[in-house]
């Protein structure tokens, strides 16, 4: 369901040399140095980060520049690594968990995925406890789907079962032909390129997901009492939730529609290119040719965010990107 990763996703197409890529230890450590006199917050993803042999002397050398470190991982490698998680000092570890065990294992499309993670979770924040550790932090984020809309607390008690600290309920994202087509339009005008990352999040038809009962089913979420704290984003109001889910045009009352990603955050990808999204297949610059911050500065970058200020987003933000919600 991924829209990158997933059936659709454009990545699936990718050639083994391309999906091959990677940043050496050295050039990761370097470009590690160049931000840390920032003090950003680093996130590792993918692909699934912990399958980089070097994932832990990067982390390690992240929380020696005094940085925040996060993961984002499928957690089926957690138990083999827990020494090392804990060892690394890693801030937190952002799991994907999509429902109970039958639902997570068709959705990841292999069966034992879901006790592997459950195993891993569970197995670092014992080795935590024991150490008297408050770090890493296990944060489970759940996309809202349509297989598992009607079950959010049921997927809270497992999260609460295997250890984990925090719950993220994560609606869905998708978007039209139309949305696409006209946010190409737009690019190819100001860029003279598409961005095809966004083809695999264009859905046909509306997600079979009754907002009303997802209504419900948030409302019995947050009335759940437990120690496991459970949060539900982008926080939309039920007004919202019910136009989300109705259709496919969509803009927020409760947000400011304005996005800020490109003074905010920036995507480091495997080849060293720089993106201001990393669904969006437009680089500004590579970490492999000039300093992070030539890129970050460089009148590339400058014209991208004249244009987003001016524009305030792109037709496929409003449902397919939710860092428009972020900051």
């Amino acid at each position: 369901m991924c829209g990158q990763w997933g059936d659709q996703g454009v990545f699936k197409d990718f050639e083994n040399e391309i999906l091959r890529q990677q940043l050496s230890l050295d050039e990761i450590k370097g470009l590690v140095d160049q931000l840390a006199e920032f003090k950003p917050n680093i996130t590792l993803f993918g692909g699934e980060p912990m399958i980089y042999k070097n994932w832990t002397e990067v982390v390690a050398y992240i929380k020696s520049k005094g940085m925040r470190c996060n993961m984002v991982t499928n957690g089926t490698l957690m138990s083999t690594y827990a020494e090392r998680i804990i060892d690394s000092g890693i801030d937190e570890i952002i799991l994907s968990l999509d429902g109970k065990e039958d639902v997570h294992d068709v959705t990841r499309g292999e069966e034992g995925t879901f006790k592997k993670l459950a195993q891993g979770v569970a197995d670092v924040a014992e080795l935590r406890a024991k150490r008297k550790l408050s770090n890493p932090h296990l944060n489970i984020n759940c996309t809202i789907f349509e297989t598992n809309y009607r079950n959010l607390v049921e997927i809270a008690e497992i999260a609460a079962e295997i250890g984990a600290d925090n719950i993220n309920f994560h609606h869905l994202l998708f978007i039209n032909q139309q949305a696409y087509d006209s946010h190409n339009v737009i690019f190819k005008e100001n860029f003279n390129q598409i961005t095809p990352d966004w083809a695999g999040f264009v859905w046909k038809e509306l997600p079979e997901i009754d907002p009303e009962v997802l209504l419900k089913s948030i409302s019995d979420l947050e009335s759940r009492k437990s120690g496991l704290n459970v949060s539900v984003y982008p926080n939309f109001t039920e007004q919202e939730i019910r136009d989300y889910y109705s259709g496919f045009d969509f803009e927020s009352s409760s947000y400011k529609n304005r996005c800020m990603s490109l003074w905010m955050t920036a995507y480091i990808m495997p080849d060293g290119a720089v993106r201001p999204y990393h669904t969006m297949n437009f680089s500004p610059g590579n970490v492999r040719n000039n300093t992070f911050q030539e890129i970050w500065n460089n009148k590339i970058y400058q014209s991208y965010r004249r244009l987003v200020k001016k524009r305030k987003h792109f037709p496929v933000c409003t449902k397919g990107c939710t860092e428009l919600y972020r900051y």
